[in-house]
């Protein structure tokens, strides 16, 4: 399943708990489906932010990872604002 699917999946999952209109023998399995989810996706990004770090270069040519995280910083500040 891609990155994309697994995310929607998760979505799907989330809101058909939060509804609460199914019962504890539908959640409980719905539950384990959205811990499994979630841990795939963390391990997604998680390869993707090393893939990221890798790829960024400094002004002279070489690469440096502090980029990412200052770039991921500023955007989580302007994700709050």
């Amino acid at each position: 399943m891609k990155f994309e699917e697994s995310l929607s999946r998760l979505e799907e999952i989330v809101k058909n708990l939060e509804e609460g209109e199914i019962s504890l023998e539908e959640s409980l399995p719905l539950f384990e489906e959205g811990i499994k989810l979630l841990t795939k996706l963390k391990d997604y990004l998680s390869s993707a932010e090393t893939k990221i770090e890798k790829l960024i270069k400094d002004s002279e040519g070489k690469f440096k990872t502090s980029g990412y995280r200052e770039l991921s910083k500023g955007l989580e500040e302007e994700s709050r604002q």
